[in-house]
């Protein structure tokens, strides 16, 4: 069997002397040039970690094989060593006893020399009253004699085999061990082939992925940064990104988010929507944040911070300049969501800026919104309402995360310097079976509950004026789909428009470039006639399941949620991995 091993390392060896020619350079290049060589170097890079694979495969196969036999045989020497261990005791407990035996023979023999020195035989028999005595002394003493020889005849092949049995037990163990250096030998050296190729396979997959996160930082720019808190002022509400939009054809379709990121901690729309449904503060904090968290209510009041480009001030002064939830809401029903905005608030600067935590706290959304003058109103009346009120654990301030809308789903985080874990949660009265009609967001008419994402932060469209896509768009992102999944021409999954739109130099494939590709792969859709769509109980979407002239065309919902992304055109995307698309 060895000559096979020998043939699939053989292969092996050569699959990997063949990919040095792969790592060609860009350096030097730019623009398309740059694009088209480190198009060439994917493709380069793909190909050869599939022959890696193609060549591993039958390797492992065989290795698969030789372990059940490695098993095998290990099993019978791990028997043959509890066998040898079993004899080796026996022998020992033998050889005890021959010594017992040698001492208590030896004993007698001495006694028997005393005696028969001190009183021979003829002596002992003259001394006899009748020649009946005389006889059974003599019998008495034959017995006696023959006894003693056996047990000597005994005692001495008892010895020899010990001997043999002693040299035949170190041969064994010897041979045993050979036996064990060599399986562990041939286990270590194809297993070590194995797990060589294994890591020359995640190395390149390594460099695949470098060089495609070069090609598609589109992903980033596209989801894009953008006010994730309320703010001073409501979101603004989009027309054009609600369901009931009429793009002015059909077949349409667009895909909705449900909420933006992030999803952790506190919704203050749900906190909103929470207060007008007759939750107190209280019952607010321990739904976003558990219930086992502490709210200490006497928390020194005159504790100092420090404010990015302000200096230190006290802690309650600073939660009356904060700017992250609109005070109107407190005439509108509010009033408990704003105790519980300056809760978390408060808590969340303890928690930045306690000793080792961070320092200075920003002023920006990226921590808190904070302006060098106090808000007043209902916000401050809330302030003051709470002073004092921190979330803690382990005697630690919890750093308490918030933001706009989550879409009805929170997700579970840990603040590892308070030792605390927050729940996940559907953020409904009734869990999942309610949520797209019932979420407290919902309820308090967050418009980013459920939106369709066409513009970036700056308002900029790239000439869309709606998030609708006609049947062709639609069936050019289930092609896109195609062509990710079969690893080949990725990197030109980018918008039709990426180079206008974006400003930066791109090689997008056109709609029947990319229609082309995904007929090599088993075949392009071309038609799109319906879909439905399954969501986890872990707040994503799982699957979305379209019919199309290729027949049902399954797709899980993080594929859909990347390669729509990438694809769509202008700045449509999705915010969020709990999603919906509708079709009209």
């Amino acid at each position: 069997m060895k000559w096979r091993y020998l043939l699939i390392m053989v292969v092996l060896l050569s699959v990997f002397a063949g990919l040095v020619k792969a790592d060609t350079s860009c350096d030097g290049k730019s623009g398309d040039e740059l694009i088209t060589c480190l198009g060439a170097q994917i493709g380069e890079l793909n190909s050869s970690l599939q022959a890696s694979k193609n060549a591993t495969v039958p390797l492992e196969a065989e290795i698969t094989k030789l372990n059940a036999r490695i098993k095998s045989i290990q099993s019978q020497i791990n028997l043959a060593v509890t066998k040898l261990k079993a004899t080796e005791m026996g022998i020992k407990d033998r050889g005890e006893k021959v010594s017992t035996q040698y001492v208590v023979l030896s004993a007698k023999i001495r006694e028997m020399y005393i005696r028969l020195r001190s009183q021979p035989l003829w002596a002992s028999l003259l001394s006899k009253t009748s020649m009946g005595e005389a006889r059974l002394e003599l019998n008495y003493r034959q017995e006696s004699s023959d006894r003693d020889k056996a047990v000597i005849v005994n005692l001495v092949t008892e010895i020899g085999q010990l001997e043999i049995d002693k040299k035949n037990l170190e041969t064994q163990k010897e041979q045993l061990a050979k036996l064990q250096t060599e399986l562990d030998k041939q286990n270590s050296f194809f297993f070590g082939e194995v797990a060589k190729a294994k890591a020359y396979q995640k190395d390149l997959s390594g460099k695949i992925a470098a060089l495609s996160a070069q090609q598609q930082s589109l992903l980033a720019e596209k989801q894009g940064n953008f006010q994730t808190t309320v703010g001073d002022v409501p979101l603004a509400d989009d027309p054009a990104s609600r369901p009931d939009y009429n793009p002015g054809f059909s077949p349409a379709f667009a895909s909705f988010s449900f909420g933006a990121p992030h999803f952790k901690g506190m919704s203050q729309y749900g906190a909103y929507g929470r207060a007008k449904a007759g939750q107190n503060a209280d019952d607010i904090l321990h739904a976003y944040y558990g219930g086992s968290i502490s709210i200490k209510k006497d928390y020194d009041a005159g504790k100092q911070i420090s404010v990015q480009g302000y200096g230190r001030m006290d802690i309650e002064t600073y939660v009356k300049r904060i700017y992250e939830m609109p005070g109107g809401w407190g005439d509108n029903g509010g009033m408990e969501a704003l105790k519980a905005q300056a809760v978390a608030a408060r808590s969340y600067v303890l928690a930045w800026t306690d000793e080792g935590r961070g320092g200075a706290i920003c002023t920006t959304q990226a921590c808190q919104v904070y302006k060098n003058s106090n808000k007043g109103g209902k916000w401050e009346e809330a302030v003051n309402a709470t002073r004092g009120w921190v979330m803690m654990n382990n005697g630690k301030p919890f750093k308490s995360w918030y933001a706009s809308t989550s879409g009805g789903y929170q997700e579970s985080y840990t603040d590892n310097y308070a030792g605390y874990t927050t729940p996940s949660l559907w953020d409904t009265p009734t869990g999942r079976s309610g949520w797209t009609s019932q979420a407290y967001e919902k309820t308090a008419g967050s418009p980013w509950f459920y939106k369709a994402w066409y513009r970036n932060e700056n308002k900029e469209s790239c000439g869309r004026s709606h998030p609708w896509l006609n049947e062709s768009e639609m069936s050019d992102i289930l092609n896109a789909i195609i062509v990710y999944r079969s690893g080949s021409g990725v990197e030109h999954i980018l918008p039709i428009d990426y180079v206008g739109c974006f400003n930066k130099s791109g090689d997008p494939w056109s709609m029947e470039q990319m229609k082309n590709e995904a007929n090599s792969q088993g075949g392009a859709i071309t038609s799109v006639s319906s879909l439905s769509i399954t969501y986890g109980d872990n707040g994503q979407t799982a699957n979305v399941v379209f019919q199309t002239n290729r027949g049902s065309f399954q797709v899980s919902g993080q594929e859909y949620y990347k390669v729509f992304t990438l694809r769509a055109p202008g700045k449509i995307s999705l915010k969020s991995g709990l999603f919906n698309i509708e079709k009209k």
